[in-house]
């Protein structure tokens, strides 16, 4: 009877109040998601052995009511949750971030701005380190400094160490006037950003951009740029240290400079050192007007690659586009050009030390150009400490992975960044979480999200993984409770004697540390563990797995000058590496290759392993 008298008590409460709920009480109930999760966990561990205090942080803070509340709009939603169900729960919606007042635009993420300094004369807009450090970043700018004047705006140190950084600017500074747009250490080493430009500067007048250091040590990500500049006068555009030393990074720049007229574009050092760079360029200068476009040192020493240009300069008059140093790949690339310089009027387009391959020019323009130093394949450089052919080694976080040799008393390493970077979420309640349809698509519009979106695609991606098949010995699961995951670990490891560690903290990361005491955790014998890692979803959600053949270890770490325990991590090795991808990062760092050698990390902050108790 209870049970179906609560959902016409949970609609009295709703209809009372619609932004708020009950205070919790001052004693905890037992009939609360964590006190249910912390019965399930005694039921399955009859040692009582205690969570430890980051797993229980985890838990579900709703209480009774909010629970109810949450479980009954979950089943009739047909619109987002409301945002104080969001807050209450700790979930991610869309509703629950509003954008900063101005004087927080330090050190902040995850927000969004429409119609942003509209009309707006005089002043200046400076966000510093924008998103730094931040996983699944989602920042959009709509209708930004539209018609504004002499209102320069500056980004520095922009998505800098980001995973899965995306931003957004629509309509960015349309129409302004006499100001200038910076973006200065804009993505470094970021991993998988995704950064969109659309409608960026279109008719400015005398408003100069830089990027400078864009997108260096980047791995695996694209930026897009569409109506970029068009029909903008006198807007100069500097693209500095461009994707140096990135990582199969892709540009599109659609648009570009269209009907623009005193275009000063420079690309410098674009995509040197770079691996396997992707840019394309559409409608690039089509129908300027004296515009100058410069590409020096473009993808020198990068491996292979690939660049097209469509409709590059067409029915310009008086271009100017120069390519100094152009494709000298000590690996070969491709590129394709397009619809080049056709039906320019006296352009002047220069390719000086030109080492590309495979190069198709089609329907370009008969006068105007020249090529000097041409090279082909056979006559690419290269480097002296190379055989005819150079390898690239793409940049892999000292410390990442290391040797089981190293796992002793008095070790100095370099710790990686271990900081939990993911936004804070709590699990579900076990009921609404089995409730729930495991689909991005069926579940982005409950929290109001756009399957175009960061988060959206981080969520297909996260759904993705979990639904991928096992690698050969894996066992795996995502789990979306506690519940869950404890009935994974113990049917990995056993019930009633598990025991699951994280890292105490995150310091120490990124610098010099020592080991002090190491201790092999069931005697350092060979054994089975059960890894949980932090997934990209509105709520939380673990990806689990155990493979066999591993060893795993606890270990004192030391502040390398002083000597002082600042920490105390696990560490895993994988003994049997034969399945893993000959370009897998740890090969990259550590040299050799599957199944030739073991390789060991530590489990970051807010990741955990389980493991039978010693």
């Amino acid at each position: 009877m209870a049970s179906l008298l609560l959902p016409v008590l949970l609609l009295s409460l709703l209809s009372s109040s619609s932004s708020t709920l009950p205070p919790p009480s001052s004693s905890p109930s037992p009939l609360t998601a964590k006190a249910a999760a912390l019965r399930y966990w005694h039921r399955k561990n009859p040692h009582h052995r205690p969570l430890p205090p980051f797993l229980l942080s985890k838990l579900s803070p709703l209480s009774p009511l909010s629970s109810a509340a949450l479980f009954s709009a979950i089943s009739s939603a047909t619109t987002p949750l409301p945002s104080f169900l969001c807050s209450a729960a700790h979930l991610l919606c869309s509703s629950s971030h509003s954008p900063p007042s101005p004087s927080d635009f330090s050190n902040y993420n995850h927000a969004n701005f429409s119609s942003y300094g509209d009309s707006l004369s005089g002043g200046r807009d400076a966000f510093k380190s924008y998103s730094s450090d931040a996983n699944t970043a989602a920042d959009s700018f709509r209708r930004y400094s539209l018609r504004s004047s002499s209102r320069p705006d500056s980004f520095s140190s922009y998505s800098s160490d980001a995973n899965i950084a995306g931003a957004s600017f629509s309509s960015y500074a349309a129409a302004s006037s006499a100001a200038s747009g910076s973006f200065s250490s804009y993505a470094a080493t970021a991993n998988v950003p995704d950064l969109r430009f659309s409608s960026y500067d279109p008719a400015a007048v005398h408003r100069p951009r830089t990027f400078s250091s864009y997108s260096p040590e980047s791995n695996s990500g694209g930026q897009s740029f569409s109506s970029y500049g068009r029909r903008a006068t006198g807007s100069p555009a500097t693209f500095s240290a461009y994707a140096a030393d990135a990582n199969v990074l892709g540009s599109g720049f659609a648009g570009y400079g269209e009907a623009a007229t005193a275009a000063n574009d420079t690309f410098s050092s674009y995509g040197s050192l770079s691996n396997k760079p992707s840019n394309t360029f559409r409608t690039y200068g089509d129908g300027g007007s004296s515009g100058v476009e410069s590409f020096a040192a473009y993808r020198e020493r990068a491996n292979t690659g690939t660049d097209t240009f469509r409709s590059y300069a067409k029915h310009g008059t008086a271009a100017r586009a120069e390519f100094l140093n152009y494709g000298a790949s000590f690996n070969p690339g491709s590129d394709s050009f397009n619809g080049y310089g056709e039906g320019a009027v006296d352009p002047v387009i220069g390719f000086r030390v030109y080492a590309g391959e495979n190069t198709t020019f089609k329907a370009y323009t008969k006068s105007g150009i020249t090529f000097a130093a041409y090279r082909n394949k056979s006559s690419n450089p290269v480097p002296p400490h190379a055989s005819g052919k150079y390898v690239y080694k793409r940049w892999v976080e000292p410390g990442k992975f290391f040797r089981e040799s190293s796992l002793q008393n008095g070790t100095a390493m370099r710790m990686p960044d271990i900081r939990d970077k993911m936004l804070k979420r709590s699990f579900l309640p076990r009921p609404i979480a089995e409730k729930l349809p495991f689909s991005a698509m069926a579940l982005a519009p409950l929290f109001g999200v756009s399957m175009g979106s960061t988060m959206g695609r981080a969520m297909a991606e996260t759904v993705a993984e979990c639904e991928r098949a096992p690698s050969r010995g894996e066992t795996k699961r995502c789990v979306a409770s506690m519940e869950g995951m404890i009935d994974f670990a113990t049917s990995m490891l056993g019930n009633g004697n598990v025991v699951v560690r994280s890292a105490e903290n995150a310091r120490g990361s990124g610098g010099r540390i020592s080991l002090g005491n190491v201790r092999g955790i069931n005697g350092g014998k060979v054994t089975r563990s059960v890894s949980c890692h932090q997934s990209s979803f509105p709520y939380l959600v673990y990806y689990c797995h155990s493979v066999p053949q591993v060893r795993a270890y606890e270990a004192d770490i030391l502040d390398a000058e002083s000597g002082e325990r600042i920490n105390h991590g696990v560490a895993i090795c994988h003994l049997d590496t034969s399945d893993w991808s000959p370009g897998h990062g740890a090969f990259v760092a550590l040299g050799s290759g599957p199944g030739q050698i073991e390789v060991c990390h530590w489990i970051f902050e807010g990741d955990m392993t389980w493991t039978v108790a010693d």
